[in-house]
């Protein structure tokens, strides 16, 4: 073993969660640890990790931006002819992990997964920068290309064809909502004795809050 890896270690000590402290509807109590990560000024506070299988339980896993969230779920963009968009797409459930260091703070969630609808895709597609546009269409995601050359070669073509122009939304590029069925809200603590606080969603429509042991 090596114990330069083994004896790395944090003791967590910021802040506490409680039952009593945070808001019954997970949402928003989202809402309030993502403003907070906003106004620490963490880098890039919308990464999450996306977790996705294949229908026969194969993972796989990597880190994406959040770019909407509301009471209907947490929305990502993506190719949907990429390995992620095939898998959310033949077993539509996934797993999101949200880790703020700084924070000490770590949110897991656990949903089903739908396509959002064209005006959604198309109304966040006009606000990328035009060469993130370009580059939905360049960039054939998760397949094999022969060299980096190939890729920018791509670009430059693209570039030409639509110069002046508005650049559309590909039909294979979209964006995917994380409906939850559960949210647990993980706050660092010392010796390990973590905070961890799951809101379940349950067949009456309501959210149950349980502590679970670190």
């Amino acid at each position: 073993m090596d114990r330069t890896i083994a004896d790395l270690r944090k003791d967590y000590s910021l802040e506490g969660l409680s039952k009593n402290e945070v808001d019954p509807n997970p949402f928003i109590q989202f809402k309030k640890w993502f403003e907070q990560a906003l106004a620490a000024q963490l880098p890039e506070p919308n990464a999450m990790t996306l977790a996705t299988t294949t229908p026969d339980g194969k993972p796989s896993a990597r880190m994406v931006l959040l770019k909407d969230f509301d009471e209907r779920g947490f929305v990502l963009f993506t190719n949907y002819n990429s390995r992620k968009g095939q898998e959310l797409t033949i077993n539509p459930q996934a797993a999101l992990v949200f880790w703020w260091a700084e924070l000490e703070r770590q949110v897991r969630i656990l949903g089903r997964v739908e396509r959002v609808s064209a005006a959604e895709s198309d109304y966040y597609f006009e606000t990328r920068p035009a060469k993130s546009r370009l580059g939905a269409w360049a960039s054939e995601q998760s397949q094999v290309i022969p060299n980096r050359e190939f890729l920018e070669q791509r670009m430059q073509e693209l570039q030409s064809k639509y110069e002046n122009q508005e650049v559309p939304r590909p039909p294979h590029w979209g964006g995917f909502r994380v409906i939850p069925s559960e949210i647990e809200f993980w706050q660092g603590r010392s010796s390990r004795l973590h905070d961890r606080l799951l809101y379940t969603f349950t067949e009456n429509g309501n959210w149950q809050i349980e502590r679970l042991s670190p």
